[in-house]
């Protein structure tokens, strides 16, 4: 059974967790509050306190993980700490990914979070993808519908074990 990590597993998250393990994942969710912990774990989903802004504590979570998807697309926070998220704190991410047993990697590149921002993490994870050769997907779909948005993301990431390195 492969298991995914939702990095920022809100409502959107738990949506995509649920659509995995519809599909037979495990699925792990973070949350950078103690709040967040129990939606999470109502979700059927393993919760876990993870902080992008802390890489380390994202880190600690992908022992067993196949596919890490990073729904930061409509993150909110302080404007230079967002910036952080999807700029220098992204970067420092995906550089440590390549040794861990993480195949895949799906990044939100739409939401709320400024367009500018989200073209930069773009380039971040595509770039680290063929440098160390990690599959990885963009995901620009507009979540209208959150039910067809998570299967598409779930399948999305299916592919992403099936798909070869760049």
């Amino acid at each position: 059974m492969a298991r995914a990590l939702i990095v920022g597993c809100g409502c959107r998250g738990r949506e995509l967790g649920r659509a995995l393990l519809e599909d037979g994942w495990a699925v792990r969710g973070t949350t950078r509050r103690e709040e967040g912990l129990a939606p999470i774990e109502a979700a059927g989903i393993e919760p876990a306190r993870a902080d992008l802004d802390r890489v380390g504590t994202v880190l600690e979570l992908v022992a067993d993980v196949a596919v890490v998807y990073l729904l930061l697309g409509s993150i909110v926070g302080d404007p230079q700490a967002v910036a952080d998220l999807h700029g220098p704190r992204l970067e420092r991410l995906m550089e440590k990914l390549v040794d861990t047993p993480v195949r895949g990697v799906v990044y939100e590149a739409v939401g709320s979070v400024d367009p500018d921002l989200l073209a930069a993490g773009v380039e971040i994870v595509a770039t680290a993808g063929r440098t160390w050769r990690i599959p990885f997907a963009i995901s620009r779909d507009g979540q209208n519908d959150f039910g067809e948005w998570a299967g598409q993301l779930a399948a999305t990431g299916v592919g992403l074990l099936s798909k070869p390195s760049p």
